[in-house]
């Protein structure tokens, strides 16, 4: 997909007006995409300039995975996570887990993940979803890894496993977030992060989880982008592609919401992020 670079540094250029030299981190994107496959230098340049210091890049399956640490491993700042994405459970095997835990060694990964279930559309069996989920959540508890879940129509079915198999140091984020209070609160009670995306930023599409976000407390809050998916607000009107940098208006919008400094929360979110997935301050 073609790209208009200077309309894209415009907008990151306007966000920087709106509050100088924040470090945010955006807690969840995906380099790998072949979108990004001829200018992903751009990309994270771009991201370092709207203040971006640190990024998780987050695999789906074996390839992903790998493609994440390799990009993690050649650039400053990114991190990787490794896993299977429930859409994907029913290629996981005992190899992939093997290989994925073996994977998980390099020192750029700093999560498992992303995993979970997902009722949507079920690209992978509902009984494929839950095996493999309960397999890599033992896996990650074995490994030490903070997890990133992802939880879709599964109408509370991912809590039920969760709390079927527990650990009670065990630290995740909600990636995505986009349940209801009563989920919220489970999933806070649990001691997990939610992560907030560009969803916040759409008028129609993000009403109830601007609602929502004033039950989260500060300590608890993530931003990301799920980039190359959820292009926010007024991006998504210039370029299909979300990236990075535009993590930013996550993090202005949730300030507005929740009345607090943009820079305050930018200093806060990131201190989670790097807190959940084991960062030293520095990183």
């Amino acid at each position: 997909m073609k790209q208009n670079n200077k309309t894209i540094l415009s907008d990151t250029t306007l966000a920087l007006q709106t509050g100088e030299f924040m470090k945010l981190f955006d807690s969840h994107c995906h380099l790998d995409d072949r979108s990004y496959r001829n200018d992903l230098e751009n990309v994270i340049q771009r991201a370092n300039q709207a203040g971006v210091r640190n990024m998780v890049t987050v695999g789906i399956d074996s390839k992903t995975s790998s493609g994440a640490v390799a990009i993690a491993g050649e650039y400053p700042g990114v991190h990787a996570a490794v896993g299977v994405h429930p859409h994907r459970a029913s290629s996981c095997s005992d190899r992939v887990i093997e290989s994925l835990s073996a994977l998980a060694d390099h020192a750029t990964v700093c999560a498992w993940g992303e995993i979970g279930l997902d009722f949507n559309r079920l690209y992978s069996p509902q009984a494929d979803q839950e095996k493999w989920f309960v397999r890599q959540l033992h896996t990650a508890d074995e490994l030490a890894l903070p997890l990133i879940l992802h939880e879709r129509d599964s109408q509370g079915r991912l809590l039920q496993l969760l709390k079927a198999h527990p650990n009670y140091q065990r630290q995740a984020t909600v990636h995505c977030f986009s349940g209801n209070l009563r989920e919220l609160q489970e999933y806070l009670n649990l001691g997990f992060y939610i992560g907030i995306t560009g969803i916040l930023t759409i008028q129609k599409r993000g009403a109830d989880l601007r609602d929502l976000v004033r039950h989260i407390p500060m300590e608890r809050l993530l931003i990301e982008t799920d980039a190359p998916y959820l292009t926010p607000a007024p991006q998504k009107n210039k370029t299909r592609r979300n990236e990075p940098a535009f993590v930013k208006y996550v993090l202005l919008k949730l300030a507005d919401i929740l009345d607090v400094d943009p820079e305050k929360l930018a200093d806060m979110t990131s201190g989670n992020a790097k807190r959940l997935f084991g960062l030293q301050p520095g990183q």
